[in-house]
């Protein structure tokens, strides 16, 4: 019914600092070898290149209902990406979403009883933003999927052993959390360690989405450099993995 991937950075095409898989075509790596590994991708989900869809990801917390008139929107120029979009939402077979990154929490979601599904970016930003609890309401207001039968996926992110924050994001967490004790361990004065898949876990179960029903990796991107790119670890050389979903 579903399928959906999260990519390694093994097994591309692209070189240096983007060696080798990477699919992001906003980070100077060289256009073709971008095209080449996301064609790896959709042979994997058996789908065409021309039915990915990507967002413009700006931190933001605007969320795309995607349909197939969006077919091929930022699938092999970065111009033609759905104009400043984070989350990418469809209920129709065929449409494969797509949403990028490098230490970024990625948000899988599957509304079986439509089905629908969806994909979110939620960085720092978008987590304090609360992009998985608007994404999750948004895919309720649309297509009337019930929240307390949402499936969510937490793919691999940077996580608390590696991601240590101050006050620039403390201070919107706290504003944005009554709870935000929660989703952090003091390490040092004015020093903190983020939990983001605790801080998506928490904000998704606010609504009422099942604890049981929200699946974490467990896997840091940073920790895990022969698997994954890290913007932090890579100093922001690097290239970008992928997250994809589709309807089949």
């Amino acid at each position: 019914m579903v399928e959906h991937c999260f990519s390694t950075k093994v097994g591309g095409y692209s070189s240096e600092q983007y060696q080798s898989l990477n699919l992001a075509l906003h980070v100077n790596d060289q256009p073709s070898k971008v095209v080449q590994n996301r064609q790896l991708l959709a042979d994997l989900l058996a789908s065409e290149l021309s039915s990915l869809v990507a967002g413009e990801q700006v931190h933001s917390t605007n969320i795309a209902v995607v349909d197939q008139q969006n077919l091929g929107q930022g699938a092999f120029k970065k111009e033609t990406a759905v104009p400043a979009t984070d989350a990418l939402i469809t209920d129709q077979s065929g449409v494969l979403l797509s949403s990028y990154y490098a230490d970024c929490t990625p948000l899988f979601f599957l509304a079986p009883e439509i089905p629908a599904v969806g994909l979110a970016h939620a960085g720092w930003q978008g987590t304090v933003k609360k992009i998985a609890q608007k994404t999750a309401l948004m895919m309720d207001e649309t297509y009337g999927a019930k929240l307390e039968n949402l499936l969510v996926g937490i793919g691999p992110h940077i996580g608390p052993c590696c991601y240590q924050v101050d006050q620039q994001v403390v201070g919107p967490l706290a504003d944005g959390f009554d709870n935000w004790e929660e989703m952090v361990e003091n390490d040092g004065e004015n020093k903190w360690r983020l939990d983001l898949a605790k801080a998506n876990r928490i904000q998704l179960e606010e609504i009422g989405v099942k604890s049981t029903n929200i699946i974490n990796s467990n896997l840091c991107t940073s920790c895990c450099s022969d698997l994954f790119y890290s913007y932090r670890r890579d100093k922001g050389q690097t290239g970008r993995m992928a997250s994809l979903i589709k309807i089949k």
